[in-house]
């Protein structure tokens, strides 16, 4: 008998406390929340998908004429082993393509998807960023990689902000107070992802620290990179990649860079959405030291700056940084060097320049394992890619 009133007051309590949130995400400004929760709760994810451009506006980064990639008289004769199958299974792979000398060797797609989906590249998009740096200061746009931000974001022209470099940001030593939480709804990376206005969210973040001192990965930085290159070249960064990298690499499919609103800003922290085959382009052009078939899309001294560690930035402990070059990250694996393009789910694209191979994985799930230097599944997947390669 005494259920019903019960009931009634526990459902008004759980309005009382609904109407209490309401009210404190409006007097803060936190809007995004909302929009946050319906692509990430609602969708039944804790987090960003692969697909959820699909919800967000977008920017078109067409094509030219397209350069088929070509096959290998191999195509395909290697095959996954049963532990590979069940650990591109356990981590939600969508596509793994392997391209040795040029060719390509092994594709495989699972979850629907084929050569001409395209996903979310998540911080992919920071190394697609630093080639258009590249590509903005071969073309006279930017003078150097040492130019002051403040010459093309005057708000930075004070203090610890006139110190800052176009090299600060490509390197990640910025100086910028950005909190870098995947955890945190209320840090950078939410607000600016499910947030619908950029260039203001930057307000809220200074330079407090001495540029180029210490390495400190900010997804914020290459937010502020993109904001300098729309302004050095007075284009969208989705236009200016149509222009001067998506056609001279003759990518078969249109890509999709999401927006923080209508006709907005692109989100350059992340959220390239392209196919696996045409992102493995941007691994060919830095293998080959940024010419394509014979046009030098951007110099070769600027490339090969990018995969080299800067040895006057250091980790926070004081160590040498020689992870990270120009928004690429470096390593070593059976005594190979190696550097990538990674997102946070799982996507790579990562060039073994001794064997000239390209390795592409895209996927829902990445396993971290320690984390240090890299997560585990790079090194689980480039020895899928070498054993596939030499068979």
């Amino acid at each position: 008998m005494n259920a019903t009133p019960r009931v009634v007051k526990k459902l008004g309590w759980l309005l009382f406390w609904v109407l209490i949130a309401h009210f404190v995400v409006e007097v803060t400004g936190h809007h995004y929340i909302y929009n946050t929760l319906s692509k990430t709760v609602f969708e039944g994810r804790l987090g960003p998908g692969i697909l959820e451009y699909k919800g967000m506006p977008n920017r078109v980064i067409e094509t030219g004429i397209a350069q088929p990639w070509i096959m290998s008289e191999t195509y395909n004769s290697a095959s996954f082993n049963e532990d590979e199958l069940s650990f591109h299974d356990e981590f939600g792979t969508v596509a793994f393509l392997v391209i040795k000398n040029d060719e390509i060797i092994f594709e495989e797609f699972w979850d629907g998807f084929d050569q001409e989906t395209i996903s979310n590249s998540f911080s992919m998009a920071k190394s697609v960023v630093g080639v258009l740096t590249g590509i903005a200061i071969k073309n006279g746009h930017i003078k150097s990689v040492d130019d002051p931000v403040f010459h093309y974001l005057p708000q930075y022209e004070a203090e610890l902000g006139k110190k800052m470099t176009i090299r600060h940001l490509l390197t990640m030593s910025s100086g910028i107070n950005f909190d870098e939480s995947y955890i945190n709804p209320f840090s950078f990376p939410a607000r600016a992802n499910y947030g619908d206005n950029l260039e203001l969210l930057l307000r809220n973040y200074d330079v407090t620290e001495e540029p180029g001192k210490s390495f400190n990965y900010q997804s914020g930085g290459t937010q502020v990179l993109a904001f300098a290159l729309k302004s050095a070249t007075r284009s969208s960064l989705a236009e200016y990649a149509s222009t001067h990298l998506w056609k001279p690499i003759g990518a078969e499919h249109e890509a999709l860079w999401s927006l923080d609103r209508e006709d907005g800003t692109e989100k350059a922290f992340c959220c390239i959405n392209a196919t696996a085959r045409d992102f493995a382009r941007i691994g060919k052009l830095y293998l080959n030291n940024g010419q394509w078939n014979g046009q030098q899309i951007l110099d070769s001294a600027y490339v090969a700056a990018s995969i080299s560690h800067q040895p006057e930035f250091k980790n926070a402990d004081g160590s040498a940084c020689e992870i990270y070059g120009y928004s690429w990250w470096l390593g070593r694996h059976h005594d190979k060097d190696f550097y990538m393009m990674r997102g946070i789910l799982g996507q790579y694209v990562i060039v073994i320049p001794e064997d000239d191979l390209i390795l592409v994985r895209m996927g829902h799930k990445r396993k971290m394992g320690s984390g240090i230097p890299h997560p585990e599944d790079v090194f689980r997947y480039m020895d899928m890619a070498l054993r596939i390669s030499n068979e």
